[in-house]
């Protein structure tokens, strides 16, 4: 018959062994998290901010509205705004601050020269007309805002 010293002493060693294993595995698993890739991380969210726009698609700063995808820049949102024309009756309005690192100064959204796609120069992500992802590190869309068109004015809000 074994004696209850020996048991007691058997026991003790056996929760010091588990208590060790939990330590190890709870510092391994925080080393992990601490030294994950960067692709890993997560990116602040733009700024909410509350915004209504209205603008008369016929006046003269926004002829470029006349035409499917035409694009021109108006205020609003947090960095300002992209509105882009789909067809006479669909309008998408996108907030020009990037999705990637948007707290960088630089992470402003612009209209391509070639009028074809939208871009940041500051981290080179590229987007199309529809403000999907089409290059570049940014792996968010743009953020889109709300648009409704009655008969020439465009309303913009979020």
């Amino acid at each position: 018959m074994t004696d209850l010293p020996s048991i007691y002493s058997r026991l003790r060693s056996l929760v010091s062994t588990w208590r060790a294993l939990a330590m190890v595995s709870l510092l391994g698993s925080q080393l992990l998290v601490a030294c994950g890739s960067d692709t890993t991380r997560v990116e602040p969210q733009i700024p909410i901010v509350t915004f209504s726009e209205s603008l008369n698609i016929t006046n003269q700063q926004y002829t470029a509205l006349r035409a499917d995808n035409g694009a021109v820049y108006h205020t609003g949102g947090v960095r300002g705004l992209i509105i882009v024309r789909q067809n006479a009756s669909t309008y998408f309005a996108f907030e020009r601050n990037c999705p990637y690192r948007v707290t960088d100064t630089c992470a402003r959204v612009s209209i391509d020269l070639s009028r074809l796609f939208l871009k940041d120069a500051c981290c080179g992500s590229q987007f199309d007309l529809q403000g999907r992802v089409q290059g570049g590190p940014a792996t968010r869309a743009l953020r889109q805002y709300n648009t409704s068109i009655s008969g020439n004015l465009l309303s913009i809000t979020n």
